[in-house]
């Protein structure tokens, strides 16, 4: 069964409701109907009766739950929160209601909050900013997290590294700059999403063009840095650096390069020095590999909030609709 099917079947064992706020766009609606025929969430989609009409014409989705912005009993209780919110920064009922009517996001975050909905997924014809600005706004981060990242779900093909293929990559889509500190963080959150999504023990590799001292630059050093940090501050995390690439994947040059390392040769999780680093890796692999990739991702929210592609198709937003309910179950537990 490829990775996405076992995702998918995830989803449906224990069924959330997910946001759907992009109503203005066509791809939403092929996306929902698939997901709905397929049961693999509960959806909740966003807009007015024209536009729902206007972008859903040959789609059956019937089952969705449409939720008009203009006129929904419920409104009021999110104007409310969201001021309750966003009140150290003087937001008012009125900006509250101008900015949900003017951007779908906002509501479908507050639907969150509510707990009206699990997640939410956005994107396709939206920027990241105007994906993640809203739900860091009112949704925040998780308690003792700085910050937001981003992964990818790697699925390599005819592949035995890895878990037989399986990787996680981050941060590869949020973080142009980040410190030991904040790598560190990266590390456990993203060892947290392997296990997540795989079910397997997270290996987690801190990657550097130095393999545990051989190179000395400032930039090896940050890595080095951060591998301290985590084994301080996430003791239950397995993890080492810093690692070249190969040294963290190939069990032989891993046992050459950083013998005795419980992940050297064995890492299923790559933590990347830097978003430059992170981003040309993924797509260097998806490409050159023709492996799949899964996400952004993101990490580190309260609640699961996913950013799409504004090139993706209707199946990427399947996919994501899937991953973001198996995150939301894990949310709940």
């Amino acid at each position: 069964m490829a990775f996405i099917d076992e995702i998918k079947a995830k989803a449906k064992a224990d069924k959330k409701t997910i946001v759907l706020p992009e109503s203005m766009d066509k791809r939403t609606f092929a996306a929902a109907e698939q997901i709905l025929k397929e049961g693999i969430a509960n959806l909740i989609i966003i807009g007015t009766k024209e536009e729902i009409e206007a972008n859903s014409e040959g789609y059956d989705i019937t089952g969705a739950t449409i939720v008009d912005p203009f006129n929904d009993p419920n409104k009021q209780k999110y104007i409310d929160k969201f001021v309750e919110l966003r009140a150290k920064k003087g937001v008012t009922p009125e900006q509250a209601k101008e900015m949900m009517e003017k951007d779908y996001m906002y509501y479908a975050c507050l639907m969150c909050k509510c707990g009206d909905a699990d997640g939410a997924v956005s994107g396709a014809c939206h920027s990241t900013g105007n994906t993640i600005r809203p739900a860091l706004q009112l949704l925040k981060t998780k308690p003792g997290i700085s910050s937001v990242s981003g992964f990818f779900l790697m699925e390599v093909p005819n592949c035995e590294l890895g878990e037989n293929g399986l990787f996680v990559f981050a941060d590869c889509a949020v973080n142009p700059d980040v410190d030991s500190e904040k790598l560190a963080e990266i590390a456990k959150l993203s060892a947290e999403s392997f296990e997540t999504f795989v079910g397997k023990e997270a290996k987690v590799a801190m990657l550097s063009f130095s393999t545990k001292g051989s190179a000395k630059h400032d930039n090896v050093d940050k890595v080095a840095n951060a591998v301290a940090i985590a084994h301080e501050k996430y003791p239950e995390l397995t993890l080492d650096g810093e690692l070249q690439l190969d040294a963290a994947l190939v069990p032989e040059v891993g046992e050459l390069k950083a013998p005795g390392s419980k992940v050297a040769g064995h890492a299923n999780t790559l933590v990347f020095p830097s978003l430059e680093a992170g981003n040309i890796g993924y797509k260097l692999v998806q490409r050159l590999a023709k492996a799949g990739a899964y996400g952004p991702i993101l990490q580190g929210l309260s609640l699961p909030v996913n950013d799409l592609s504004r090139g993706c198709y209707a199946e990427d937003i399947v996919g994501t609709v899937a991953l973001t309910a198996v995150q939301a179950q894990n949310a709940a537990n």
